[in-house]
C-alpha cells in the first residue's frame, strides 16, 4: 500500500466512516478518475497532496461523494419490504393510539428508492392506518444524489428494477424518456443531508429505521457507535432493519433479533443517554476539514516529523457540509 493511498483512506474514514483495504485501490482509482480530470491533478499522489491542504471544499466535497454513492433500486431486497408491510406496521398500529404519527427513517437512502417504495407501500395501507399519520425522513451524505431523490425523476431501466406496470402508472408521470414521482407524494418524504457519523440531535424519535447495507464499511467500532446513536433516537418497542448480510451480534446490545422473523431487530432495554435536541449538530465543513487534516498530519510509526503547513496559519471558514450514511458499490 502506497503512502498517498494510506493518506486518501485515512482522509475518507475521516470524513464518512468508510473503511477501505489494500484491495480496493483499483475501485479509489475508477472512482477518482473524472475529479483528477477535472481538477487537472495529475495522479492519486497530487490529490492526496491538495486534500491535504484542507483549503479545497469543493474537492473534498467531491470526493467524499463519489466515494460513498451506491447503487439502489425500488424495493430492493423484497423481503424486507414485505416485513414492513405485513409484520412491522400493523404491529405498531396496534400499539399506537388513532392520531398517532408513525416515524420511518431511511438512512443512506441514496437516490431516493428506499423511501419512495415504503411510501408506496405506507399509502397502500390507508385503511389500516386509519387516522394515525406518518412521516418518512430520508438522509444520505451525498448531496448529489440527494438533488435526485428529491426530483424523484428515474429512467425507464430504473423504474423497471422493482416497479410494477400498475404502480408505475399511479405513482409516476412520465417526462419525455424518464419517469418522475408525481408532486403530491414526493412532498411527503422530508430529504434531509446528514452523515452517520455525527451527533443525531433534532433529528426526533422513530418507530422504524431502515439501515441497510451500510454498516458493512465500516469498522466494528463505527459501527457500534452507529447503531448506539440510532437506538437513542428510536421508540423502545421500535424496529430496525439492516442489509442481509449485516448483523449486530458482537457489536451492539441496544438490539435483539425477532425471534419469529427473520431479518428483523428489536429494540434491547431503554435507550441510553439521547442525544440533546436543544443543540445544533456539528454539520459545518469546518470540523470535516479539521479532521480530514488531523488524520493526514498526524506522523505514522516510525515516520519523520512533517514540516508545518504554510495553510495551517490560516484558520478555515468553510460552508457546511457532509450528511447521512455511506455505502460503495
Amino acid at each position: 500500500m502506497t503512502a498517498a493511498f494510506r493518506d486518501f483512506c485515512s482522509f475518507l474514514h475521516a470524513n464518512s466512516g468508510l473503511v477501505i483495504d489494500g484491495e480496493k485501490k483499483y475501485l479509489v482509482e475508477s472512482k477518482m478518475r473524472p475529479i483528477l480530470s477535472e481538477y487537472k491533478l495529475a495522479d492519486l499522489n497530487a490529490l492526496v497532496a491538495e486534500l491535504k491542504r484542507g483549503t479545497n471544499t469543493k474537492l473534498i466535497d467531491a470526493v467524499v461523494q463519489t466515494m460513498t454513492i451506491n447503487e439502489t433500486f425500488f424495493f430492493r431486497d423484497r423481503q424486507p419490504f414485505d416485513k414492513f408491510k405485513d409484520v412491522i406496521v400493523p404491529d405498531l398500529v396496534k400499539k399506537r393510539t388513532p392520531g398517532k404519527t408513525l416515524r420511518i427513517w431511511s438512512a443512506a437512502c441514496s437516490s431516493g428508492q428506499e423511501p419512495y417504495s415504503l411510501l408506496i407501500l405506507l399509502d397502500q395501507m390507508r385503511s389500516l392506518l386509519g387516522t394515525r399519520k406518518f412521516e418518512i425522513v430520508a438522509t444520505d451524505l451525498s448531496n448529489s444524489v440527494l438533488d435526485k431523490a428529491k426530483e424523484g425523476k428515474y429512467s425507464q431501466f430504473e423504474v423497471q428494477r422493482g416497479l410494477s406496470t400498475p404502480l408505475l402508472l399511479k405513482y409516476f408521470q412520465q417526462i419525455g424518456d424518464r419517469w418522475q414521482v408525481k408532486a403530491e407524494y414526493r412532498s411527503q418524504i422530508n430529504f434531509k443531508q446528514f452523515n452517520l457519523l455525527n451527533p443525531l440531535m433534532g433529528m426526533g424519535r422513530f418507530d422504524i429505521v431502515f439501515c441497510r447495507n451500510v454498516l458493512i464499511y465500516f469498522d466494528a467500532k463505527t459501527k457500534g457507535e452507529i447503531l448506539r446513536k440510532i437506538r437513542s433516537v428510536m421508540a423502545d418497542d421500535g424496529y430496525l432493519l439492516l442489509g442481509a448480510s449485516e448483523t449486530v451480534v458482537g457489536i451492539s446490545s441496544d438490539f435483539l433479533p425477532d425471534g419469529d422473523h427473520k431479518l428483523l431487530l428489536r429494540c434491547q432495554g431503554q435507550a441510553g443517554t439521547r442525544e440533546r435536541a436543544t443543540e445544533s449538530p456539528a454539520l459545518g465543513r469546518s470540523s470535516v476539514v479539521d479532521n480530514m487534516v488531523k488524520h493526514l498530519r498526524e506522523p505514522r510509526p516510525g515516520a519523520p516529523a512533517a514540516r508545518p503547513l504554510a495553510s495551517a496559519k490560516r484558520p478555515l471558514q468553510p460552508s457546511a457540509s457532509a450528511l447521512a450514511a455511506a455505502r460503495l458499490k
